[in-house]
């Protein structure tokens, strides 16, 4: 929206008309509902994938590395950075760089109040899933320990 007021400033310097000054935040207000529209949809589309709903799940527990991601879902490495940037692009996630650690949490707080409102809901809704309950179980025992690690330790298993 700053963009927005800095916009308007600059049409007025320039002597830009009244009528040209209101059209455009008209539109500009237009945008602001679109892209608030898009938002929404970005959201239910990051949720409409079950390893997506799963991640976010154990999220709510504590924050995670990628390999702690790995070892809790038992999922590939790409696989859990893809569904993680696709949860943090569509503003569910905070990203903080710790070292060489990338660890990603939820801070309801931070987000905008309806999308706090969908987490709470989508914990509520999967408290007592079989599914939920095993990778917060399996969460509690995974560790940072890189993801070359846990592939390996895959693979000895076998």
């Amino acid at each position: 929206m700053g963009n927005t007021n800095g916009m308007v400033l600059a049409m007025v310097l320039t002597k830009k008309s009244h009528r040209d000054i209101i059209y455009y935040m008209q539109e500009c207000a237009y945008s602001q509902e679109i892209y608030s529209l898009c938002g929404l949809v970005k959201v239910f589309k990051a949720l409409s994938d079950e390893t997506r709903i799963r991640i976010l799940i154990i999220l709510l527990k504590r924050e995670c590395c990628v390999c702690e991601v790995m070892q809790a879902l038992d999922i590939s490495e790409s696989r859990a950075s893809r569904n993680l940037k696709i949860l943090y692009e569509a503003g569910l996630l905070n990203l903080k760089k710790d070292g060489l650690w990338a660890l990603y949490s939820l801070d309801q707080k931070k987000m905008e109040p309806y999308l706090g409102e969908i987490v709470k809901m989508v914990g509520k809704a999967l408290r007592n899933n079989e599914i939920a309950l095993r990778d917060r179980q399996q969460l509690e025992g995974a560790g940072r320990v890189g993801p070359a690690c846990v592939q390996r330790k895959r693979r000895e298993k076998k």
